[in-house]
């Protein structure tokens, strides 16, 4: 698409248009969160709290998460 512009001199300009219609794919990934110790999750009406440890990061609920 072609748009003719008069700029305040009095002189034409010609601007392109181009509209992409590529479409961008993202990529997402979810995961069941549950108790590392007792595996009970958020549909057990449990609250989960992530704790980084030696060896990874780790989701506690309320009862097993640890104290030090």
């Amino acid at each position: 698409m072609k748009i003719q512009l008069t700029n305040t001199h009095g002189q034409l300009i010609y601007q392109d248009l181009v509209f992409f219609k590529s479409k961008s794919q993202i990529e997402t990934q979810a995961n069941k969160v549950e108790c590392y110790v007792c595996g009970k999750g958020l549909e057990d009406e449990h609250s989960l709290t992530a704790k980084a440890q030696l060896g990874g990061t780790f989701l506690f609920c309320e009862k097993h998460y640890p104290k030090n």
